[in-house]
């Protein structure tokens, strides 16, 4: 029996959220192809400290870029026992963008960023609205910016999403999103 802790569970929890909210939800509609294609890379990180997240981070960098699109298009490093604290987690945030850009991969991939207690700026904790960045553990969400690229050409109006997100979320309410992440 594995524990809670256990990079299957981590797993296994992080897929119903991407399954159910993300995909669900259609948060991104861009999720479902790679998921449907097998092309996301879970990597569940053993870090316990910003430290040991950079170097994972580091290390999953190169990972994706040395590998085809067509294997792995993204990755999701979930960070089960590092970062809980918000605050701390966009400080590595920082500290990502920076990476980056001494591994010179900025404009081929980006850091998205996931947090059980994500809050947008000038946003309160409780508003429904921080849920469109809600995760199970905190997740720093690699992606290839040809990808991305290619996704919003064919996404119209794929600037509205943010805005298209906040109306489901309110629409679901807090009831809505504690039912579909309990099932």
């Amino acid at each position: 029996m594995s524990s809670p802790d256990s990079h299957d569970a981590v797993i296994a929890l992080t897929r119903h959220w991407l399954t159910h909210a993300v995909i669900g939800l259609n948060l991104c509609p861009f999720a479902k192809a790679v998921y449907v294609k097998e092309q996301i890379r879970y990597a569940v990180s053993d870090a316990t400290d910003m430290e040991g997240v950079l170097t994972d981070l580091e290390a999953e960098l190169q990972t994706l870029k040395a590998a085809s699109a067509d294997e792995i298009d993204t990755t999701l490093l979930i960070l089960p026992r590092a970062l809980p604290d918000f605050l701390d987690y966009n400080d590595c945030l920082f500290f990502a963008d920076r990476m980056l850009k001494q591994l010179r991969l900025e404009g081929e991939i980006q850091v998205a960023s996931f947090h059980p207690l994500y809050q947008f700026e000038d946003s309160e904790p409780d508003d429904i609205e921080n849920y469109t960045n809600r995760a199970p553990y905190p997740i720093l969400h690699l992606l290839r910016e040809d990808s991305i690229e290619r996704a919003v050409d064919a996404f119209p109006d794929a600037e509205a999403i943010y805005e298209r997100n906040q109306e489901t979320l309110r629409r679901i309410g807090l009831a809505g999103w504690n039912e579909l992440m309990k099932r």
